[in-house]
């Protein structure tokens, strides 16, 4: 007899860990037949368990399965006796070992959980093949040590498995979504973050280029998978996923979480700058300051989130010309024209927008391209080339240095005949006077008046 106490007190434990109390009922009784089996049963016997959650008794059955001729093999007298020497021998680890039943082969007829359909009909009017017949066994209550303990390692295992359930369960239900932890540790580069009833992995190629993560510090990503593995479940999740900061503003913005505006494009390099493309399903609805916010407060709370990272947000449109323009904001675009057969765009812009449209490294181009979809080239008003761009690499066209042969009006040609001037002598500098005390300066002045008196007597 089982204690009903203690079970009760384990069944609302696991509950609150979000395992079903069937599925611990369901333990307890695998357990408890293997455990039987293990003490009183014969091989190949099919054993079950059922526990009375009123008396706290447990009944104790065997389960055999209506067979015929064309469901089994029955086995040669060669193959009885290898497997009464195979039943004879131990085991790997106790446990028993079964029958390999090699593909479009029947499996061998065994009289611990086989019954023919013939004997079948004698016990039961209407049985048919394939159906189950239930013996009852005499009920045991005392186990010993191996039986016990092989019973712990079934609840054990059956509790591993009924918690992964629940994890997917919960966890499938916030896969693109956003998460909130608690770093636990950082090792080889990689985050680890306490969710709760599960731990999450934010890998290096996943992290944000600068950002520092301290165990113990309360942390937000993107969650974008979940895997089953074999040592549980793994949740992998972002902070450099561009859906990561779409879901940051659907937190800030109701328009956008409500479907009043949509996000049309997204283009991201991490740590450093984001464009976004969105547009109004209401026209009623501003998309662009829905996401800035009144003075800008929704856009700078999801840059605080992200570290200060600058955010471009550009209504999306129709005409490709003016969504090229648009994209490659702050810079101001003269004109744009599109060749559609390789999908390029040519940007003019006047010397004054140059930097600004290609950005620090091409860096605001290229951003462009990814959100657009064209290959931009930037060109000057004067014609020339600057920056071309496929949104993934980016090929800025230096400077040329002026001639200072042509500046002067010289032909470069005739540059080296020009003899140059050799340089004016430089001018030799004089010592720094040095100040005078009063009487020094009143001895020089009489020397002098002195020397010209002389100077006039004679």
């Amino acid at each position: 007899m089982i204690d009903l106490k203690t079970i009760n007190l384990v069944l609302g434990e696991f509950a609150d860990r979000g395992i079903s109390r069937e599925t611990m009922i369901d333990a307890i009784e695998t357990a408890m037949a293997t455990a039987y089996k293990k003490e009183y049963g014969k091989r190949g016997q099919v054993v079950r368990a059922k526990l009375d959650l009123n008396s706290g008794t447990v009944e104790f059955e065997q389960v055999k399965t209506v067979v015929d001729e064309s469901t089994v093999r029955f086995p040669t007298e060669e193959e009885e006796e290898q497997q009464e020497a195979a039943h004879a021998a131990p085991s790997a680890f106790g446990r028993e070992v079964e029958e390999s039943v090699e593909e479009g082969e029947l499996p061998r007829y065994d009289a611990e959980k086989h019954i023919l359909l013939e004997s079948a009909k004698l016990m039961k009017r209407g049985a048919a093949v394939g159906d189950e017949l239930i013996f009852p066994l005499e009920p045991q209550d005392d186990f010993g040590r191996i039986a016990a303990q092989t019973a712990k390692q079934v609840i054990i295992q059956k509790i591993r498995e009924a918690e992964k359930l629940s994890i997917l369960d919960e966890f499938a239900h916030r896969k693109d979504d956003i998460v909130s932890g608690i770093v636990q540790r950082v090792e080889r580069g990689a985050v680890y973050v306490d969710l709760g009833r599960a731990t999450g992995l934010i890998p290096y190629e996943e992290q944000v280029p600068g950002e520092r993560y301290r165990p113990g510090e309360r942390i937000r990503a993107y969650l974008y998978n979940v895997d089953e593995g074999f040592r549980g479940v793994y949740l992998r999740l972002s902070r450099s996923h561009p859906k990561f900061v779409v879901k940051l503003f659907e937190m800030e913005a109701p328009e956008l979480a409500s479907g009043a505006i949509e996000i049309k494009a997204i283009s991201r390099e991490a740590g450093s700058r984001t464009k976004l493309a969105v547009a109004s399903t209401d026209p009623h609805v501003d998309p662009v300051g829905s996401l800035v916010g009144q003075r800008g407060v929704r856009v700078s709370t999801v840059m605080g989130e992200l570290g200060g990272e600058r955010i471009d947000i550009i209504e999306w449109s129709e005409d490709p010309e003016t969504y090229i323009k648009e994209a490659l904001s702050p810079a101001s675009a003269i004109d744009v024209t599109l060749d559609s057969g390789e999908h390029r765009a040519t940007v003019t812009v006047t010397e004054d927008q140059q930097s600004l449209a290609i950005g620090r490294g091409g860096q605001n181009v290229r951003l462009a391209a990814k959100l657009t979809g064209w290959n931009i080239d930037i060109v000057s008003t004067g014609g020339t080339e600057v920056a071309q761009t496929d949104g993934e690499s980016v090929d800025i066209t230096p400077e040329e240095e002026t001639d200072p042969a042509v500046e002067a009006g010289i032909d470069p040609t005739e540059a080296e005949e020009v003899i140059t001037e050799e340089p004016a002598a430089a001018e030799t500098e004089l010592p720094a006077e040095e100040e005078l005390t009063e009487d020094e300066g009143a001895s020089i002045v009489d020397e002098e008046e002195s020397r010209d008196k002389v100077a006039d007597d004679e």
